[in-house]
C-alpha cells in the first residue's frame, strides 16, 4: 500500500507540473499578443494601406535556448482574425475583431471568436 500511495502522489505531482508549464506558456503567448497589438496600434496600422512589417525573429542572438514565442503569438492573432496579413507580408489590425476582443476582456469573460460563433 505504501508504494501505491507514493506512485499516486508522484503521478499527481507530475500532472500538476505539466499543467503549470502549459499555463505559464499560455500566459507568455498572451503577453506577446498584447505587445504585437500595441505595436500595430502605435503605428496606426488599421488598414492594408497603413500595414507595417512585424518582426517575428529573435532580436538578440545571445538568448540561446529560449523559445521564440513571437511567431506563435502572431499565428494566434492571425487565426483569430485580429491581425490581417497583406499580400506583401505586412500586417494590420482588424478594428472589428479588436473591438470584440477588448469588449470581451472588459466584461471579464473570455473574448468571443471573430466569426461570432
Amino acid at each position: 500500500m505504501q508504494v501505491d500511495l507514493k506512485f499516486l502522489l508522484l503521478l499527481a505531482a507530475f500532472v500538476v507540473f505539466v499543467a503549470l508549464v502549459l499555463y505559464l506558456g499560455g500566459l507568455s503567448v498572451r503577453r506577446v499578443c498584447f505587445k504585437i497589438i500595441a505595436e500595430l496600434e502605435e503605428a496606426g496600422a488599421f488598414s492594408a494601406a497603413r500595414a507595417i512589417p512585424i518582426q517575428d525573429e529573435r532580436k538578440n542572438v545571445f538568448r540561446v535556448g529560449t523559445g521564440n514565442i513571437r511567431p506563435k503569438a502572431l499565428n494566434v492573432l492571425l487565426a483569430d482574425q485580429i491581425v490581417v496579413r497583406t499580400g506583401n507580408g505586412n500586417y494590420y489590425l482588424n478594428r472589428d475583431a479588436l473591438a470584440r476582443m477588448k469588449a470581451g476582456l472588459k466584461a471579464g469573460g473570455r473574448p468571443k471568436d471573430p466569426a461570432g460563433t
